[in-house]
């Protein structure tokens, strides 16, 4: 089995796909990228989404599609950036969703610890990626594991909300099953679709009035 520096509730739940074949060469494929030259996010942080959000306080599952490609950008959680990096376009509209639909205030970090910390897995497709190549990572493996990763989720947790922004993120999301969870859906939140249905979405008020008549505690947005 390939050693993997994870949260160990999903390390247990996760260990079948860690001794699989295609994730020993893909573990040799990503290290060997970062030893040849600049790769997003720090090693460290490649398994961030996890470990800032265990898999019994999971909530909510958002997926994202690719990390940021630029320098300083990408920490490990889809859509998150480190503190005082200015907001990416996608971000910048999620947040503006957020408050026109629960009227939280612009917050003026875009580091998204706060939404993991609560129970939200902030979950890429591909957690890796080279400086300034978008998916430069895609088809290596990742999506593979990250397939398992909702699979694990779905066939082990009901009464959860996911959120599927865009039609990979839908795909992606597809084996949830939608009488025990909720799904929520709507394109992309980039400026390309924003204005097609991610504005006005009301996923968040959405989340929380399904989390709290569940009985959860709802999501601080």
């Amino acid at each position: 089995m390939v050693d993997v520096r994870i949260a160990e509730d999903w390390k247990a739940i996760l260990a079948e796909e860690f001794s699989k074949p295609y994730f020993e060469q893909l573990t040799e494929f990503v290290r060997a990228e970062y030893a040849a030259g600049e790769v997003f996010p720090k090693g460290k942080n490649i398994f961030r989404a996890f470990d800032k959000c265990p898999f019994d306080k999971l909530k909510v599952v958002i997926i994202g599609q690719d990390p940021y490609h630029g320098v300083g950008q990408a920490n490990g959680l889809c859509f998150s950036v480190a503190e005082g990096v200015p907001f990416p376009p996608s971000l910048q509209n999620i947040f503006k969703e957020v408050a026109s639909d629960t009227g939280a205030p612009i917050p003026a970090s875009g580091e998204l610890d706060r939404w993991a910390e609560q129970g939200v897995l902030l979950l890429n497709a591909v957690l890796t990626v080279r400086a300034h190549q978008a998916a430069s990572h895609a088809g290596r493996g990742w999506e593979q594991f990250t397939d398992a990763v909702v699979r694990a989720i779905a066939e082990r947790k009901s009464g959860v909300v996911y959120m599927l922004w865009g039609s990979y993120a839908q795909k992606k999301g597809s084996i949830a099953d939608p009488v025990n969870n909720l799904i929520l859906k709507s394109v992309h939140p980039s400026p390309l679709s924003s204005y097609r249905g991610f504005f006005g979405c009301r996923h968040f008020s959405q989340a929380n009035a399904y989390l709290k008549s569940l009985g959860k505690s709802e999501i601080v947005w």
